[in-house]
């Protein structure tokens, strides 16, 4: 079987657009040498590129739809309409965070950096509340009799009490870790570690996929191996 390369052309628009991608990959992975001009300037073009894409995105996706267009189109009567005040209240505290610019007014921005943690904490709060903590709670809510639940199921249901009751012990610091509460602890220890584990393992398994997908790119895209 002859295997060979067949590069992708440069005389096309698909082909550049694959050559400098090859480029900008070959500019990152030159990282694992040794820091280099080659692997910072591809840093810096990505961040910039990033922050761009998201500029324009949050532009058109966020801010046309939902203020610039309902003030012009909606109808809206200035100082008069709840409507107007409901759009332009909002704009009001984002411009006013850039007046941290501004050295003299700089600490007018607390004002509307205030009231954006507060509404996020309370927001992500919510939502680790319903998305995580009652789900957690309701599943060590469980009948230690197997009535009718397949065995596997109740031996894992039996696991996550355990591992939620020992864990909130390790985290109990009212009381000295000694005896039963320091056995105790130290069972939510290994668990802490196996979660850790587990959320590193899968973390290095996603990198390891995006590792793949680039080297395959190289291979078939750029320089057509067996095609």
């Amino acid at each position: 079987m002859h295997i060979f390369f067949a590069m992708a052309p440069l005389n096309t628009p698909d082909g550049f657009g694959i050559w400098v991608g090859a480029f900008f990959t070959l500019c990152i992975l030159s990282f694992l040498y040794k820091d280099n001009p080659f692997f910072r300037f591809a840093e810096s073009i990505f961040a910039g590129c990033s922050l761009g894409y998201y500029i324009g995105n949050t532009f058109s996706q966020t801010i046309v739809p939902n203020v610039l267009e309902p003030l012009v189109h909606d109808g809206h009567t200035p100082f008069i309409s709840w409507g107007w005040w409901v759009l332009v209240i909002p704009i009001i505290i984002g411009v006013n965070l850039y007046t941290r610019y501004i050295p003299k007014i700089a600490w007018v921005a607390r004002f509307s950096l205030a009231i954006y943690v507060g509404y996020y904490a309370a927001l992500e709060m919510m939502l680790k509340l319903q998305g995580e903590v009652l789900p957690q709670s309701a599943d060590t809510i469980i009948s230690l009799v197997p009535r009718g639940t397949p065995m596997i199921d109740w031996f894992t249901s039996i696991v996550v009490m355990i591992g939620v009751l020992c864990v909130l012990v390790y985290f109990f610091f009212s009381a000295e870790h000694k005896g039963v509460l320091g056995g105790v602890s130290k069972v939510g220890v290994w668990f802490l570690m196996i979660s850790f584990g587990a959320a590193f393992a899968y973390t290095i398994m996603g990198r390891i996929s995006i590792l793949i997908g680039r080297v395959v790119f190289l291979m078939g895209d750029w320089l057509g191996y067996g095609a």
